[in-house]
């Protein structure tokens, strides 16, 4: 009985170490909101791999002529091109790229090249303090919704979710770029209206899930990116927030899986609002075994009585909001309207 005991208090004394051990800045209450500083035309910007490796050279070279048309220098990330298994570098080199760019008091913004997979693996290797003391736009989506997460929760910085360098640089959203970054609007993301030879416009609706208006912070990204992170003291705090969420290749089944894991940390109960962008190629396979999308949003979104709905332009898709992650937004979920309500640069 007494080893017993014991081995009990023995593992309950190991399961603290991890909290016990965490870094000084894990245990900081949640930090007030930082403004990244505003970039200009023929401002010096960095471009990094955190994730996943780039397969063919031309695409780094894709990255760096788009930023260039955009009118920036562009500076490339020491480790760039280097390719460990399917990252883009060891851990230490791509967080020492990151850590950089913030480092660098030329480089006014950092943009990420492309997602994947690998960022959570350096968000313990990033010197936030170095981010605090020097407050820039990054800018990225998918697996970059682990930095997003992890900058905000650690230093309160606005970032932004949108193209990542390699991304699609059409006229959308160009235009949206120039709108936030350069004229620094307070914007309303409203998805484009596609009209067809149809009776009834057919492409980017949005589906009301509950009607109604909200205002709070917006936080967010990719589902299966952001869920790999509970439990840690890189995910956002979800009170009173405004949760968007996207992802792709995910059938229904697995969607409900993460959206469990939202409810059973809490984050679900916490929030304001909810908008759900793009599931891209999240169709259901063959046979028995899926619940649909429709049915996973009801069994979630339903029962929070809160403004809600889906179909925005956030996502995997070409055409795609750069949504201030950390900023002011109202969003209205009957027409599907998220409006930007301050300002986000210092």
């Amino acid at each position: 009985m007494q080893k017993r005991k014991f081995l009990q208090l023995l593992g309950a004394s190991t399961g603290m170490l991890p909290l016990l051990s965490l870094p000084a800045e894990a245990q900081i209450a949640t930090p007030a909101k930082l403004l990244p500083l505003p970039i200009n035309k023929g401002d010096l910007v960095g471009l990094i791999s955190p994730s996943a490796a780039t397969s063919e050279r031309i695409q780094i070279q894709f990255a760096v002529e788009a930023l260039q048309a955009l009118g920036f220098r562009v500076k490339q990330g020491e480790n760039l091109a280097n390719r460990r298994g399917h990252l883009a570098g060891t851990d230490e080199e791509r967080a020492n790229d990151l850590n950089a760019m913030f480092g660098d008091p030329e480089v006014k913004a950092v943009i990420c090249i492309r997602g994947g997979s690998g960022a959570a693996r350096i968000l313990p290797l990033i010197n936030y303090g170095l981010i605090r003391d020097n407050p820039k736009p990054i800018l990225g989506y998918s697996d970059i919704t682990a930095l997003h997460h992890a900058i905000y929760a650690q230093t309160g910085l606005i970032t932004f979710h949108g193209p990542n360098g390699t991304g699609s640089w059409n006229s959308f959203n160009v235009a949206q770029f120039e709108k936030i970054f350069f004229e620094q609007e307070q914007v309303t993301f409203e998805n484009e209206r596609v009209e067809e030879d149809d009776l009834v416009i057919k492409k980017n609706r949005i589906q009301t899930i509950s009607p109604g208006k909200a205002t709070g912070d917006l936080v967010g990204g990719n589902l299966t990116v952001l869920t790999a992170l509970a439990g840690s003291p890189y995910i956002a705090d979800f009170t009173d927030k405004i949760l968007f969420l996207e992802d792709i290749g995910e059938e229904p089944y697995r969607v409900d899986r993460m959206m469990s894991t939202l409810k059973l940390i809490g984050a679900l109960d916490k929030i304001k609002g909810f908008v759900f962008g793009q599931c891209t190629d999240c169709d259901p396979s063959s046979g028995y075994g899926n619940l649909t999308l429709d049915q996973v949003f009801d069994d979630y979104i339903l029962p929070l009585k809160i403004p809600a709905y889906r179909g925005a332009m956030i996502g995997h898709i070409p055409k795609q909001f750069i949504l201030p992650m950390g900023a002011t937004v109202t969003m209205n979920a009957g027409n599907g309207t998220i409006q930007l309500e301050e300002k986000i640069f210092g």
